[in-house]
C-alpha cells in the first residue's frame, strides 16, 4: 500500500534537495542508543547538561523534556497532542520503540485536543511537543533552528498518523479475527535498505530517506510492518509544501504474501 501525502500550508525546514547526496533526512528521536549522545561532549563550546536517564520503551527521556534547551533564544510549545493510535496494552514487554514518543506525563506540559478522559489518553500515543523535539535534535548534535519547530512537529504527527491510516487498511482484511489491532512497537532502522527499495534502486529510482518497522498487536498476535518514506510529488500549485510517499505493507511471511496478493487483485 503506496500513498502521497502533501501537507498544503506548511513549508518543510529541511531542504532534501540539497542533503540527497549527503546526511538522509529521518526522524530526529535516536533510534538506536541514547548512549552516543551522552559520550564526551568536548567538541562543544556550549557547557553541557548531564544526558538525561532513557525509558527503554521508546528511547525518550523517562522524565519530558520540557526545558529550554542551553543556548535557545525564545520559548517554545509544551503542548502535546494525543495521537489516534491506540498502545498495545502489553508495550513494556515489547522492547525499545521510538516516535511517537510514549509519556503519560507530560512533564508540566499542556495536552491538546485528541484525547477524550484520561482513561482514554492512557490508551493511545503521544507525540512529543515542540519542546521535546527541539531537544532531542540537540541531544543528536543536529543544528535544529527553534522557528522551524512549529513546522517540523506537525509534519512528523501527521506523516505518522498517515502510517497508521494505510495500516488499517491492511488491517481491515483480518477484521473479522480482530477488529481493534493496536501499536505495539517502533523500529527505525534508516539505514537497512528493504528488499523493493534496494531492488528499484537498482534501476536509478530514488532510496527512501527513512524506514520504519511497526510492530501491530493483532489482538494477540504480533505482525510487523514495514514502512518506506520517500519525498513526494510537488504540487505544482503549492511547491514549498512539503510531500511524502509512504510504501506500507506488511513484512515477508507467508500470510503476508496472501494478504499482498489478495490486495494487489482487489479481493
Amino acid at each position: 500500500m503506496t500513498s502521497d501525502l502533501t501537507l498544503a500550508g506548511s513549508k518543510c525546514p529541511v531542504d532534501h534537495h540539497d542533503n540527497r547526496d549527503t546526511a538522509p533526512a529521518k526522524c530526529p528521536v535516536d533510534h538506536t542508543s541514547s548512549q552516543e549522545a551522552s559520550k564526551d561532549g568536548s567538541n562543544s563550546s556550549r557547557p553541557q547538561r548531564q544526558h538525561p536517564a532513557v525509558d527503554p520503551h521508546n528511547r525518550m527521556p523517562a522524565t519530558p523534556e520540557q526545558q529550554a534547551a542551553n543556548g535557545q533564544q525564545g520559548a517554545l510549545s509544551t503542548a502535546r497532542t494525543v495521537s489516534t493510535i491506540p498502545r498495545a496494552e502489553r508495550y513494556q514487554s515489547a522492547g525499545d520503540s521510538v516516535c511517537p514518543a510514549l509519556h503519560d506525563d507530560d512533564g508540566s506540559g499542556k495536552e491538546k485536543q485528541g484525547t477524550g478522559t484520561e482513561a482514554h489518553k492512557k490508551d493511545m500515543w503521544i507525540y512529543p511537543s515542540e519542546q521535546m523535539f527541539f531537544n532531542a535534535m540537540k541531544r543528536k548534535s543536529w543544528d535544529p533552528q527553534e522557528r522551524d519547530m512549529r513546522y517540523v512537529v506537525p509534519i512528523h504527527n501527521a506523516v505518522n498518523e498517515k502510517c497508521w491510516n494505510q495500516i488499517l487498511e491492511w488491517e481491515q482484511m483480518h477484521s473479522a479475527t480482530c477488529g481493534a489491532p493496536k501499536l505495539l512497537k517502533f523500529e527505525g532502522r534508516a539505514h537497512d535498505l528493504t528488499p523493493r527499495a534496494r531492488f528499484f534502486s537498482l534501476f536509478g529510482y530514488q532510496k527512501p530517506f527513512d524506514r520504519h518497522d511497526w510492530t501491530v498487536d493483532r489482538c494477540g498476535k504480533n505482525v510487523r510492518y514495514v514502512i518506506d518514506f520517500y519525498e513526494g510529488k510537488r504540487d505544482p500549485r503549492n511547491p514549498q509544501a512539503p510531500s511524502f510517499y509512504l510504501d506500507v505493507r506488511p513484512a515477508l511471511t507467508i500470510e503476508s504474501c496472501w494478504d499482498r496478493m489478495r490486495r494487489f487483485v482487489g479481493a
